[in-house]
């Protein structure tokens, strides 16, 4: 498909995370995507700390991965205020002013070199994800979104909240093992996706579903039975990228935006 940055595709039932043959075009279409997804943090008021980042592989060279710069608000992210982390945590490409996000890197690249098939992992400190993790419980099936992460979630059990090494990214990769949410103890959510879209759709249906359980701490959750029918369409990474496109439209209504 043709690369179009100033307008949304169209999105059917059958829609799905698109892919391109031209690795360059795969490059842009990432790094636009995760442009969109600081975008759609910033409008729900989350990375306003300075907590947070949105990932995603290089293609091309694929023990790299985007991130925004450091030092760069969230509603300000554009495709050439990315930057490109090398396994080392220097920056390879773009904008080198403010340097590398410590913790970001430590987290992001691990998880990426543990798991080949994952393009884009998310996390920032929200209003139900951080208090939620500070149960150190899992989700249980009580809304229609839960049900997208009850068979497909871990914890991780460290106490290390800033993560301030390489080695706290690895134990956390260990403890995700392959799935697509990570309920950091004490920290929050983290998840990821075979696109940046995917990985930000995720997050903000686990941040849902957070709500759900900080809210209603009382609640009485459906059947294993009733939850694995639920999440036969629920969990499907196509509901992911799908949930990204309706947040894009709503909370970044220009895509072209993060072009300038």
């Amino acid at each position: 498909m043709a690369l179009i940055f100033d307008e949304y595709p169209d999105i059917s039932f059958a829609s799905d995370s698109p892919s391109f043959d031209d690795p360059e075009e795969t490059r842009q279409h990432r790094k636009w995507e995760v442009a969109i997804g600081y975008r759609i943090f910033s409008k729900l008021r989350w990375g306003q700390l300075g907590d947070g980042h949105i990932s995603a592989r290089d293609p091309i060279h694929t023990d790299h991965f985007w991130v925004l710069g450091y030092g760069i608000p969230f509603w300000a992210a554009t495709v050439d205020n990315l930057i490109l982390v090398g396994p080392d945590g220097r920056i390879a490409a773009g904008p080198d002013t403010n340097g590398v996000n410590t913790a970001g890197y430590n987290i992001h690249s691990p998880i990426l070199a543990a798991r080949p098939d994952l393009v884009s992992a998310a996390h920032t400190h929200t209003q139900f994800g951080t208090p939620w993790s500070a149960n150190v419980k899992p989700f249980e099936p009580l809304s229609q979104e839960s049900c997208s992460f009850v068979f497909d979630q871990s914890i991780y059990m460290g106490e290390d909240l800033e993560v301030i090494s390489v080695q706290g990214g690895q134990r956390i990769a260990e403890a995700m093992g392959d799935t697509k949410l990570c309920i950091l103890r004490n920290h929050g959510l983290l998840t990821g996706g075979r696109s940046p879209g995917e990985a930000v759709g995720w997050f903000v249906m686990a941040e849902r579903v957070a709500e759900v359980h900080v809210k209603a701490p009382d609640a009485v959750p459906i059947s294993v039975e009733a939850a694995k029918q639920v999440a036969h369409d629920m969990s499907s990474p196509a509901m992911a990228w799908k949930v990204f496109q309706w947040l894009a439209r709503d909370l970044v209504p220009d895509p072209a935006v993060v072009l300038s």
